[in-house]
């Protein structure tokens, strides 16, 4: 993880204490500014800075132009950008590997030529980002006049890899506040958020060792063991994945800059719509403004709303990885989203009043929706095979 170097803790400390002492807010800007630019250079190298830049130059520039065809040709040079960098090798192997196998290997032949060995620094999280902004100035929102203000908003060093995802309108105006009024206290909770980030860190790298050596030894381990793997592997990524987004949060803080809170006791869900309200709140979110939203939502009828939110999850799955896995786990959580939001009509009057009944126990659609998120963690983390065996082995009650 990139917090938990020797570099960026001197680079933490060197880039917060110059903007510490800053006497302006202006001056704050462009150390910020500076920071990003170094965090991201060391950390991505040229052959990853370079695709971010030129997507960033136009971006830049469509959205201030405000032209409505700029801002749509900027959105799908960001999109086809993300396609290419992080799809082709998958696209080739997988897709045109099963339609066509001969072509398959001439297109991975070339695309080995000219794709680096890996895609750039966090650039899901860039085209997110741009495609959001040229999305909302294309609707007509006020695009970033200032170059300094967007380069901030671009490479913003503390969500750069992971997150939280921002949305340009909230964060141009707490980034001027807090560049204008940082404080003791913004410092001190800065510190404490950090702080319980890297407590989430260290328990969650002690169960990935543990499960990367009891996973493959699966079959061979008493059944109530398995069942705390199960458990493990939702516990690791929550405690994983927060623990970044507290660091993340927290760092912003120590500057007087409040990031979008990502998660909110995801764990305590009771239904799987909730269970989303809650987790990684500023990607589903987005999922639903600029995925789910423009293809209909649920303006053109139940089936049409059905088939945007399978293709909504389906596309926030392959978004974590190039993989099947990554697309099964998509799909299976669109599909469980899409039953809760349509049950009552399939089950009519008399299934109604039984699930209300079960519901009001409080603790066991709590059960349910956390068995059916953590069957998901299964085909999040392992190949699909592996996770359908996985999830067989948890009610093989011969061992």
């Amino acid at each position: 993880m990139l917090f938990l170097t020797y570099w960026f803790v001197i680079f933490a400390a060197f880039a917060l204490g110059l903007y510490w002492v800053a006497p302006h807010a202006g001056g704050r800007r462009l150390i910020l500014l500076s920071a990003c630019a170094v965090f991201h250079w060391h950390f991505a190298g040229p052959a990853g800075v370079f695709p971010i830049v030129v997507l960033g130059v136009v971006t830049w520039f469509a959205g201030g132009s405000r032209n409505p065809k700029a801002c749509l040709a900027g959105i799908w040079l960001c999109v086809l950008a993300l396609l290419f960098y992080k799809y082709t090798t998958f696209l080739c192997q997988e897709v045109l590997g099963a339609l066509w196998p001969s072509v398959s290997s001439a297109a991975l032949d070339a695309a080995q030529h000219v794709l680096p060995l890996a895609p750039p620094l966090g650039i899901s999280f860039f085209v997110f980002e741009f495609v959001h902004y040229l999305y909302d100035v294309r609707k007509g929102r006020e695009p970033i006049r200032n170059p300094v203000d967007f380069g901030i908003f671009a490479i913003f060093w503390p969500s750069i890899v992971a997150g939280p995802i921002k949305r340009f309108e909230q964060f141009v105006p707490v980034l001027h506040h807090g560049t204008g009024n940082v404080c003791e206290q913004d410092v001190a909770e800065g510190l404490i958020r950090v702080a319980a980030g890297l407590v989430k860190k260290f328990v969650a790298d002690n169960l990935a060792a543990y499960l990367a050596f009891w996973a493959p030894r699966f079959a061979d381990i008493p059944l109530g063991q398995r069942w705390w793997i199960f458990v493990a592997i939702g516990l690791r990524i929550l405690l994983d994945f927060s623990g970044y987004s507290d660091m993340a949060i927290g760092f912003a803080r120590m500057m007087g800059i409040r990031l979008p809170e990502n998660f909110n006791w995801p764990y305590v869900a009771r239904n799987i719509s909730d269970f989303w309200h809650r987790w990684h709140i500023s990607l589903s979110s987005w999922i639903r403004d600029y995925i789910y939203i423009p293809l209909g939502g649920g303006r053109r009828g139940v089936v049409r709303r059905m088939v945007n939110g399978i293709i909504a999850f389906g596309l926030c799955g392959l978004w974590h990885g190039a993989a099947w896995n990554f697309l099964v786990w998509g799909l299976y959580h669109g599909l469980g989203l899409v039953i809760h939001a349509n049950y009552r009509a399939v089950v009519g009057r008399f299934g109604q009043r039984s699930f209300d009944a079960l519901g009001r126990t409080k603790i066991v659609p709590w059960a349910c929706t956390m068995i059916f998120v953590h069957v998901g963690w299964l085909f999040f983390f392992y190949p699909v095979p592996q996770a359908c065996k996985m999830l067989k082995l948890l009610f093989d009650f011969s061992t």
